[in-house]
């Protein structure tokens, strides 16, 4: 997938772009913490791994700007626990 997550700062929301849909992750910052509410997968691009690859984009970019998180989005918090691995992210 060539495709790329970007930060929509002034939407305050990462984005997939993906065959002309988007799918969104919306979080709201607060200090130097990304509070994920909301994650968005258009119907004709579920169970495609979208999803999955926009949480990881996001958290990627979180990482670099040594950033932490709060999954108060159920699919952030699921896909933490199936990586535990990025759960040092949380705030």
């Amino acid at each position: 997938m060539t495709e790329r997550v970007t930060n929509n700062v002034g939407e305050q929301r990462y984005e997939l772009a993906v065959n002309g849909e988007r799918a969104i992750a919306a979080y709201e910052k607060r200090g130097d913490t990304i509070v994920f509410t909301h994650t968005e997968v258009p119907s004709e691009l579920e169970g495609k791994g979208i999803g999955s690859r926009l949480i990881q984009g996001a958290l990627e970019d979180v990482r670099e700007k040594g950033e932490t998180i709060v999954a108060e989005c159920s699919f952030v918090a699921a896909y933490l626990e199936r990586h535990p691995d990025q759960k040092d992210l949380m705030a």
